[in-house]
Parts: structure tokens; sequence; C-alpha cells
């Protein structure tokens, strides 16, 4: 028998002091293993969503399982909950408040009462995942936005969470910012970190996520297999979003699909399928 996803949002609802409702029956599954994009336009609800996965905010309808079971919102509860869901908010400066990086990741791991030793152990784990064991003794106010994004999740790596969830973990970095990050990221989800980021950007969601839930006013319009949530035209219509470039230049040279030929979803795999197109190594269109 399959264990139940990590987490399970079942009609969620939650209304901001003045009243003003941010989500609405909202439905979501976060199976282990994977790499889950939220995807929505500005003000779909992304960030309020994100913000329940980890407890920091409770709902005022609806309900949240994990593992299967309600999770709770006492202390104890929380604390759990916390330790297993680590969450990332998009301005690292939220979330960096020590005097040095590895003052900084350390906290977390005291916080949960870890003596000093397996503390040191975690941090410099954490900075060498990040590939950031180097400024473990820089000030954090002195390090550049790109290098605060990878202390800000070091220091939830090394509480070692089963899911990490960014809050637009690409926004503000260049593009050699967004490889590294990236490739970071991926090293900590092929290690076994379930990941949810959420993003505007279909680029992102299409060439690095496995499943995609598409967000608009605060609900879930559809979760599924990321190529076909993103070939859905009237859902990304719907949602106010475009289809990935990449997408649609694959479905212009009509390109087969299947397990030996699946669709491009990087900018070399484009580049490689275009050669061998230009070669007349590959037919331009599907037998029929």
């Amino acid at each position: 028998m399959n264990p139940p996803p990590l987490l399970v949002l079942r009609g969620l609802e939650y209304r901001y002091s003045d009243k003003i409702l941010a989500l609405r029956d909202l439905n979501l599954n976060i199976e282990r293993g994977r790499k889950l994009a939220l995807l929505g336009s500005n003000g779909s609800g992304k960030t309020t969503l994100l913000l329940h996965l980890n407890g920091t905010f409770r709902p005022t309808g609806g309900a949240i399982l994990l593992d299967g079971q309600p999770a709770g919102y006492e202390h104890r509860s929380l604390n759990d909950w916390r330790r297993r869901v680590g969450l990332v908010l998009q301005e690292p400066d939220d979330q960096l408040f020590a005097a040095t990086v590895a003052q900084d990741v350390s906290f977390g791991p005291l916080n949960l009462g870890l003596g000093e030793a397996e503390t040191r152990t975690r941090v410099q784990e954490a900075l060498e995942a990040l590939r950031i064991a180097a400024l473990a003794e820089r000030a954090t106010h002195s390090l550049s936005f790109g290098q605060k994004k990878r202390v800000a999740i070091a220091g939830i790596l090394a509480m070692r969470p089963e899911l990490l969830v960014l809050d637009e973990p690409t926004a503000g970095l260049d593009a050699h910012g967004v490889t590294h990050l990236l490739n970071a990221l991926q090293r900590l989800h092929e290690a076994g970190t379930t990941l949810v980021f959420s993003t505007h950007d279909t680029e992102l969601a299409y060439a690095w996520a496995d499943q995609v839930a598409i967000l608009h006013e605060g609900t879930v319009l559809g979760q599924g297999e990321t190529t076909a949530m993103l070939e859905d035209r009237e859902l990304l219509t719907q949602a106010r979003l475009k289809p990935p470039l990449l997408l649609e230049l694959a479905q212009a040279l009509e390109t087969r699909r299947d397990d030996r030929n699946p669709l491009p979803r990087s900018r070399e795999m484009l580049l490689a399928l275009l050669r061998e197109r230009l070669c007349g190594t590959v037919p331009l269109a599907p037998d029929r």
C-alpha cells in the first residue's frame, strides 16, 4: 500500500483580518520526492498558500493533512511540522539576522535543542550542499543577493526538512545566479528532499518541475504532470499565463513524443532537436 502524500490540502479557505478572501476551496496534493511548481500570476494567492504549508498561517476553513493526519497547531505539533517542512521566503533579508553566515545557519539546529557538535556537523553539511562553505565567517550584510538566498536555504536545510518550500526562488537573480541556485536545489532533490516552489514563470516551471499546480484568484485550477498542464491553453488563459516558449517551439516542430523522444524541456535539448531537423536526420512531422 502506497503511503499518503506528504501534505494534502482540502477545501482550504483563508480570509485576512480585513475579510478579504485570499484562498477559496483550494485543493492540493504534495507527493514525496517530487518537484512541484505552484504557478500563478501576481495576486493569485501563491505566497498565502505557501505560508499554510508549514503552519505559519492557519486556514479559516478546510483541512490540511500531514502524512494523512490532520495537522496540529499547538506548540509541540507546530514544532514537529516545521522540522519536516522548511519555508524559504522570497526576500532573504527577511530570514537572515545573525552576524555571520555560520551563526545564522546554526540558529535552526540550536533551536531544535541539538548540541554544539551536532549543530556544527549540520551547518557544515548545509553550507557544502549549497557550495557556500567558504562564506562561513562572512558577515551576512556583506553578501550579494544570490549569496543571501543560498544562506537562507542553508539555514532551513540545516534542520533537515523532508519538504523544502521556496517562494519565487529565482526572483532578483541574474542568469548565472539562477543556474547556480537551481543546480544546488537539484542536488538537494536528488538527495531525497521534496521541493515546492512558487513562480509566475512558465519557462521555469516547464524546464524544472515534475508537476504543476495552476493558481488563479485563490484556488487551484488544476494540478498534474508538467507538460500536460502547460499544454492546456484554455487553463493557462484562464490563469492569465502564457505557455512556455520551448513547449510552443516543440509543438510547432510537431515533435513526436515517446520514451525515446520526449519534448525538449531545456534550451540545450531544443537546440539538439533543431540541429537534427536541419541535418535531415529526423522527419519534420510524425508518421501518419
